[in-house]
C-alpha cells in the first residue's frame, strides 16, 4: 500500500488498475491539482467491507471468518471554510457513523495506534454495563502507551506518574480528563445528550444497524453527513460532539461534558491494550508539548476555564486537577527565574538563599528533599528506573524553559488579537540514523530552532557561572575563602551543580559529538556567544 501511495503521488495520477478497482472514490481526485487537492476535495466515502452479514461457518470447526465493516471517508473540504483539525474530523466521523454501524460506544484512537489487547473492547463494555454505575459515566480512559519507548524512556514520553498515580486517583473525584485516544464514549453524550440523575441510562434497544439498505444506498445517504454543510454554521462543534477552537479538543471537550453532570473513568489493564508512537527525537517533544501546554492554557483564558466555569459544576478536587494541567505554560516563569537568576547571583557572589549554617536553610532542605525522593519513589512505583526519573526531570526541565515559554507568548498574543493558534501535527517518522541513536538513547538535537538556542543558552550560562566560581575558590590564598562561598552560597552552588549535571547530554552535543543528532554550529555559536554576554555585563555591570 505504501508503495501504491508513492507511486500515484509520484506520477501524479492514480494508476489505472486502481481507477478500476475504486472508480467512485477516485472520480472526484484531479492530478493536475494534486498540491491543493488535499484542502479542496468533496467528500469520498467508500465502504470497503460490509460487516453487517457474516458469512457462513466452515464445515471444519463450525467457525467464519469475520471482519468488521470498514469505512474509508474523506471529509469535504474547502479553502474558504475551516475545518477545524481533529475536532471536525471526529464530528464527521460520528456523525457518518451513525448511519453505518450506529454503535452505541464509540472507540477513539490516533492514527499511530493499535489494539495491543482485543480482549480491552469486552473490558470496556463491562463499565457501561454495570447497573448501578453505568448510567452517569459518559466516557472510559486507557493510558496512552507506546511500544517503541526505550529501557530508560529518554524523552519521557510515557508520563509514567501521570497515567500509573494521577489519573488513577482522579476516579474519587469524577473521573480524569479525556485525552484525545484510548478513549470509548457514550454516543449520546457526545451528540449532546443531558445528564439525568433519573434517565441518563444507556439504552441498549436504541441502537441498530441498518440491514436493509444496499452498501451503494448506505454510502449515498451517509457522504452528505461528511459535507460542510452538515457541519458550518450547526450545532456541532458548540453544543455537539468535540468542541471546536482549541488546539487540544479532548481537554476541553471532556470538561464541557463532566460540567455537564456526566463523570468518566480510568481502566488501566495489566496488560497494555492500545499502543503507539513516541517521538523519538527532541525536536518532536517539545513540539508536541509546545501545543499540549498552549492549548491548555487558552482553556483557562477561555469561557469553559476551570477556575470559573467548572466551578460549582464538578468537584474541587477535579477542578484542581484541570487547573494543574492547563496552567504547564505559566509555570515556564518560575523554572526559568530558578534556572537563570540564582547561577548569576552565583557567579556575582551575592548569596539568595540561607547559609549553610543558618537553622532557616531546614525548610529549603527539607522542600528539595521530600520533593525529588518522592518523585523519585512514584516514578520507581510505577514501573520506571532511577535513569528513566533522571531523563524525565530532564525533559521536564527543558519543556518548561522551551515548550511552556513558547506556549505561554503565544497564548497571549493570541489573547489580545496579536496571532493565531494553529494544529500542528507531531511527525512519529524518522530515518535510519535518528532510530539507530534512539535506541541507544541518544539526545537528538540535529536542526536549528529557537528553542534549542534558548535551551542552549541556559545551560552554557550555568556551566559559564559554575566554572566562574569554580576558579574564584582555586585561586583563593587561602580555604577561609572557600569555606565562605560554601557556606554563604551553598544552596545556589547546589542549585547551579545540578543544572550542569542535568545538561550534560546537552554539553555533550555542543562539544563532543561528531554524528548528525549534535547541536547546530549555529546553535552553539549563538548561545555561547549570548551566555558570556550575559554573564560578563552581569559581574561588571550589575
Amino acid at each position: 500500500m505504501k508503495d501504491r501511495i508513492e507511486s500515484a503521488t509520484q506520477l501524479g495520477r492514480i494508476p489505472e488498475d486502481a481507477l478500476l478497482q475504486h472508480k467512485e472514490a477516485f472520480s472526484h481526485w484531479d492530478g493536475n491539482n494534486k498540491y491543493s487537492w488535499r484542502r479542496d476535495h468533496p467528500t469520498i466515502l467508500h465502504i470497503l467491507i460490509d460487516g453487517r452479514n457474516p458469512p457462513p461457518a466452515d464445515g471444519v470447526n463450525g467457525s467464519s471468518l469475520h471482519l468488521p465493516t470498514l469505512v474509508y471517508l474523506a471529509r469535504e473540504k474547502r479553502p474558504q471554510y475551516h475545518h477545524n483539525f481533529k475536532a471536525g474530523a471526529m464530528n464527521a466521523l460520528i456523525r457518518v457513523s451513525s448511519k453505518i454501524s450506529n454503535a452505541p460506544i464509540l472507540l477513539n484512537l490516533d492514527c499511530d495506534m493499535y489494539s495491543n489487547d482485543p480482549s480491552t473492547l469486552r473490558d470496556a463494555l463491562c463499565f457501561f454495563m454495570d447497573e448501578r454505575k453505568n448510567h452517569d459515566v459518559a466516557f472510559l480512559q486507557l493510558p496512552q502507551m507506546f511500544d517503541n519507548v526505550t529501557k530508560n524512556d529518554i524523552y519521557g514520553s510515557s508520563l509514567l506518574v501521570i497515567s500509573r498515580v494521577e489519573f488513577p486517583g482522579l476516579d474519587s473525584f469524577g473521573g480524569p480528563m479525556y485525552i484525545g485516544s484510548g478513549c470509548f464514549h457514550r454516543r449520546d453524550v457526545l451528540c449532546g445528550r443531558d445528564f439525568d440523575p433519573n434517565g441518563s441510562k444507556l439504552d441498549w434497544t436504541n441502537y441498530g444497524r441498518d440491514h436493509e439498505h444496499t452498501v451503494e444506498q448506505l454510502e449515498r445517504e451517509a457522504k452528505p453527513l461528511a459535507d460542510i454543510a452538515s457541519d458550518h454554521n450547526t450545532l456541532w462543534g458548540t453544543e455537539m460532539g468535540l468542541k471546536y477552537g482549541c488546539p487540544v479538543e479532548d481537554v476541553i471537550t471532556g470538561l464541557s461534558i463532566q460540567c455537564k453532570g456526566w463523570k468518566s473513568m480510568y481502566f488501566d489493564p495489566k496488560r497494555e491494550a492500545f499502543l503507539g508512537k513516541a517521538p523519538t527525537t527532541l525536536p518532536q517533544t517539545l513540539v508536541q508539548h509546545k501545543r499540549w501546554s498552549e492549548g491548555d492554557f487558552q482553556i483557562v483564558l477561555s469561557r469553559f476555564s476551570p477556575a470559573w466555569y467548572a466551578s460549582g459544576r464538578i468537584s474541587i478536587g477535579l477542578q484542581m486537577m484541570y487547573l494543574c494541567y492547563c496552567l504547564w505554560a505559566p509555570n515556564c516563569l518560575a523554572v526559568l527565574y530558578y534556572s537563570i537568576i540564582p547561577s548569576l547571583y552565583l557567579l556575582k557572589g551575592i548569596p539568595l538563599f540561607p547559609q549553610i549554617s543558618s537553622p532557616w536553610v531546614l525548610p529549603f532542605a527539607y522542600a528539595v528533599a521530600a520533593k525529588y525522593l518522592y518523585s523519585l519513589a512514584e516514578f520507581l512505583c510505577s514501573g520506571g528506573t532511577i535513569l528513566g526519573w533522571w531523563n524525565e526531570q530532564r525533559t521536564w526541565l527543558y519543556k518548561r524553559t522551551c515548550s511552556y515559554l513558547f506556549a505561554f507568548v503565544d497564548t497571549i498574543l493570541k489573547t489580545m488579537g496579536l496571532g493565531e493558534s494553529g494544529f500542528v501535527i507531531t511527525a512519529k517518522v524518522a530515518d535510519e540514523d535518528v532510530a539507530r541513536r534512539y535506541d541507544k538513547e541518544i539526545m537528538e538535537f540535529g536542526v536549528s530552532s529557537p528553542m534549542f538556542n534558548i535551551l542552549a543558552t541556559i545551560a552554557m550560562l550555568n556551566l559559564f557561572s559554575l566554572i566562574g566560581v569554580v576558579a574564584k575558590c582555586l585561586v583563593a590564598k587561602d580555604g577561609v575563602g572557600v569555606r565562605v562561598v560554601f557556606d554563604e552560597m551553598g544552596l545556589q552552588l547546589l542549585l547551579c551543580g545540578a543544572l550542569v549535571l542535568i545538561n550534560w547530554p546537552l554539553y555533550q552535543a555542543v562539544f563532543f559529538r561528531k554524528d548528525k543528532g549534535r547541536m547546530p554550529g549555529s546553535v552553539t555559536a549563538t548561545a555561547l556567544v549570548s551566555a558570556l554576554v550575559v554573564c560578563t555585563s552581569f559581574v561588571f555591570l550589575y
